[in-house]
């Protein structure tokens, strides 16, 4: 019989600072990123998609709290995050 695929790694910690008056988005549950749908620089309403998790078989959309530009993001497609780890940061 094969060997299970090994589980992905975690994602290694990324340096976030966010300014007063940012919104960082964070992951509301541990799962898996899918897609970053969103690029650094780009502008974004208030319930934009920004990111889609995957989590217990399903997958979330992670949307922006606010209308603002996308600062950065601190994950990438693939990577296994935990509850509250930080996704993107919107200014």
């Amino acid at each position: 019989a094969p060997a299970p695929a090994p589980a992905p790694a975690p994602a290694a910690p990324v340096s976030v600072e966010a300014a007063p008056g940012d919104a960082t988005v964070t992951a509301p549950m541990p799962g898996t990123v899918l897609d970053i749908v969103v690029a650094q620089g780009a502008s974004v309403k208030a319930g934009d998609v920004l990111v889609v998790l995957e989590a217990m078989k399903m997958e979330n959309d992670i949307v922006s709290p606010k209308d603002g530009v996308v600062k950065q993001i601190a994950t990438t497609k693939g990577a296994s995050v935990d509850t509250g780890a930080t996704l993107v940061i919107v200014g």
